[in-house]
């Protein structure tokens, strides 16, 4: 899930302006081979695409059928181990990270539905994968975004 919340999370606003972790090339290869990746311009690519499709499923601004592009010719294949049953991923290398997004996304969907989400706050792009148990947390940082928007409404009651 790590992969998933750090590529959604990869173009944060900072003091109003965007930032984009996988823009330049010499910075989006470090965040890519922090990741696991190669840091390659096509994997590069691939996961900015990956990013912004993911970011509108989540909104609710397209369907989940915009993410199956970015699983073909993603094979499961299955192995035995000295544990058992294994299922390997195999997909081409600079599409591996994607994938995993992909993938970690769907199992969020699976075991957690309707955890992943936004922040609450408009002037944030962030997500969050809330893991309360009352499935109610709204930021993505309850020491940034969640006091600024109680800041926000006790100055307004007290105005």
């Amino acid at each position: 899930m790590d992969i998933l919340l750090d590529l959604l999370n990869s173009r944060p606003l900072v003091n109003g302006e965007e930032q984009d972790a996988l823009r330049d090339p010499a910075e989006g290869r470090r965040w890519a081979r922090e990741h696991g990746g190669d840091g390659s311009l096509a994997e590069l690519a691939l996961l900015r695409e990956t990013r912004d499709v993911l970011r509108d499923v989540v909104r609710g601004d397209s369907a989940p059928a915009a993410l199956s592009p970015l699983l073909e010719g993603v094979h499961q294949v299955p192995e035995i181990t000295s544990d058992g049953l294994r299922w390997t991923v195999r997909t081409p290398p600079h599409a591996r990270l994607a994938v995993e997004a992909v993938l970690a996304w769907a199992d969020a969907e699976e075991r957690l539905p309707g955890r992943l989400r936004p922040c609450a706050n408009d002037a944030c792009r962030l997500f969050l994968l809330d893991r309360s148990r009352a499935n109610r947390a709204r930021w993505c940082s309850m020491a940034v975004c969640g006091n600024r928007e109680k800041a926000r409404r006790h100055y307004e009651r007290t105005r």
